[in-house]
């Protein structure tokens, strides 16, 4: 076993990282940088196509989309795949929201979230990044961040959602959460 290493999290109220990635139709997409007229964003990283857990959390997030869309809130999953990876995934993903590719492991290492090399050439061909989620406001500071290091623990998709939309309610004047280290 090896020696593990270990990295800086990102803290809440801090400002999201410059990290860019594609989606399928070549288009760049800044993470925390929301598009469709929304004004804050989530960002999902998820391990990638091997993993049947994030297969099943991005098609349930599918099922709230309108929810969060309605709510100011754009989406965006992302993972260290490659683009035909991201392809071969699509056969099990009912999604319409954005799916980036190709983070590297220094996006990874910059996003603070844990990496993980393949158990075998049968699960995927390089490190991936366990999940994690960030909610980012207007102006690019994190108000929610979960960082996981296996796939079966991440926030329940329902309570999140509920829990932005409370969020975002103007009369709620709710401040970010956790910031002293």
């Amino acid at each position: 076993m090896t020696q593990p290493t270990f990295s800086q999290k990102l803290q809440a109220g801090s400002t999201f990282p410059d990290i860019s990635v594609t989606d399928l139709h070549t288009k760049t997409h800044v993470l925390g940088q929301p598009g469709e007229g929304k004004d804050w964003q989530l960002v999902v990283v998820y391990r990638g196509q091997h993993c049947p857990i994030c297969t099943k959390y991005l098609n349930k997030l599918q099922k709230h989309k309108n929810k969060l869309m309605d709510t100011g809130v754009d989406i965006i999953a992302v993972s260290a795949d490659s683009k035909e990876q991201l392809e071969s995934h699509l056969d099990d993903l009912s999604v319409d929201f954005t799916l980036g590719y190709g983070l590297t492991e220094e996006n990874m290492k910059a996003l603070g979230v844990y990496i993980s090399d393949p158990r075998s050439e049968k699960e995927t061909d390089h490190p991936f990044a366990e999940p994690a989620l960030f909610v980012v406001d207007q102006s690019g500071i994190i108000r929610i961040i979960d960082i996981s290091n296996a796939p079966f623990s991440r926030p329940d998709v329902d309570i999140l959602v509920d829990g932005l939309q409370w969020l975002r309610k103007p009369d709620n004047d709710y401040p970010v959460r956790g910031t002293h280290a």
